[in-house]
């Protein structure tokens, strides 16, 4: 007899388990699901945003660029490297409804590798847009955020990997060559949601752009943004896209970007590079470079001190550098020689890294490399620190960089 109530029970249950989650299990299947690799945020024609999501395509078998619209949305194929949908719609959230709709499938965020704002989304302020990301459960805080000199869907397009079979591999690995470049910084959406949301510091993006385009990338009522060398045609490729440079905000705004060499100076700041290069003069010829790979000591030091209400900011860091430019006439082996060039590739990184350092505070005056973390031993309290509002107080700052550049001899082979 019990054991018939016993079997009666796990009947009863094993029951209810099947209809509470069998439509829950239709719902949620892999076939059912549409997962996004990349979402890009452009201004619309009809509503306020035009939102493309990018989908990895199920199979290998690429066919001819298309493209196929109704009311509300479209899409377009592009040789099994990826598939993008379009959407208009005055939210975000209500874009993934309509996208549902119109794909007759859930649209699933946990893969996104990219979210892409075109520059003149950024230019108005993107907060709203952040918080609601960073609400929903399923973007990864990990996520690369990418600021777009063209419109983001064209960037998402041209998106396409050369030395990878997949896109998604690509987004994946594309921000880690700032550990041996420095060109780009591996900025993500839990990084930016942080620094917006702090009193210390402020957000920065990936600046991407397309190489042969002819769409105008810049606001032309902005004075104050001037085209950098960043927007120049540099590579030619398979690829269009590039992604070099680093898009600066002040609050949720974009004021500014750096070029290459201002964003390795943002890199060695923060104090997250493995290795670099940079050309100096020849001290024996002027007209020649030097090609010189250096490697930052872990002996970076910020010291800021609060005098007569004015933030005076010391960097220190030392380094070790390794020529890479050589000759048959090059006589890399003597001291005094060595102790020149060490000196010219002194003086070169601190102009280089204190011009960067006051442009990020008189013309952008904006703290995103988060000095305001080092401030606060200058204050009793927070609420002292509130008071001092550095944000606004980060454009009178005066630096002071102190570096020790020591240029070793790199040749292999001497004479005998």
């Amino acid at each position: 007899m019990n054991i018939l109530i016993r079997n009666f029970f796990i009947g009863i249950s094993l029951l209810t388990f099947l209809i509470a989650f069998s439509p829950s299990y239709n719902s949620l299947n892999i076939d059912n699901l549409a997962y996004v690799i990349g979402i890009g945020v452009d201004y619309g024609e009809n509503e306020k945003f035009k939102i493309s999501f990018q989908f990895a395509p199920k199979s290998s078998e690429g066919s001819s660029s298309s493209e196929s619209t109704s009311n509300s949305s479209s899409s377009e194929s592009q040789n099994s490297s990826s598939i993008i949908n379009t959407v208009e719609a005055p939210s975000f959230e209500t874009a993934i409804n309509l996208m549902n709709s119109y794909l007759a499938k859930k649209i699933n965020l946990s893969h996104c590798k990219i979210i892409v704002f075109s520059e003149d989304v950024a230019y108005n302020g993107i907060s709203d847009e952040i918080y609601t990301l960073i609400n929903n459960s399923e973007i990864r805080k990990s996520t690369s955020i990418v600021i777009s000199k063209c419109h983001a869907k064209t960037y998402l397009k041209d998106s396409s990997p050369i030395l990878e079979n997949i896109i998604t591999r690509y987004y994946d690995i594309f921000p880690y060559s700032s550990k041996y470049t420095g060109y780009v910084y591996n900025a993500t959406i839990g990084d930016f949601f942080n620094n917006l949301s702090c009193n210390y510091c402020e957000p920065t993006a990936i600046l991407g752009g397309i190489n042969n385009s002819n769409e105008n990338f810049f606001n032309k009522n902005d004075k104050s943004i001037e085209n950098s060398k960043s927007s120049d045609n540099l590579f030619q490729g398979l690829r269009d896209s590039q992604n070099i440079g680093l898009a600066v905000f002040k609050d949720d705004k974009l004021v500014g970007e750096l070029t290459a060499s201002e964003t390795l100076c943002y890199c060695i700041v923060k104090g997250e590079l493995n290795s670099f290069m940079i050309s100096i003069p020849d001290p024996d010829d002027k007209n020649k470079k030097l090609d010189l790979t250096v490697f930052p000591k872990d002996k970076r030091k910020i010291d800021i001190k609060i005098v007569n209400n004015t933030p005076y900011i010391k960097f220190s860091n030392e380094f070790i550098a390794r020529i890479n430019t050589v000759d048959r006439d090059s006589n890399y082996l003597d001291e005094n020689k060595l102790n020149e060039i060490s000196n010219y590739a002194n003086i070169y990184l601190t102009n280089l890294i204190t011009n960067y350092l006051y442009k990020t505070s008189l013309e952008f005056k904006s703290d995103i490399n988060g000095f305001g973390t080092e401030a606060l031993s200058n204050f009793l309290t927070l609420k002292d620190f509130d008071s001092y509002n550095w944000q606004n107080s980060y454009s009178d700052s005066i630096f002071k960089v102190n570096l020790q550049t020591i240029v070793e001899s790199s040749i292999l082979v001497t004479e005998t």
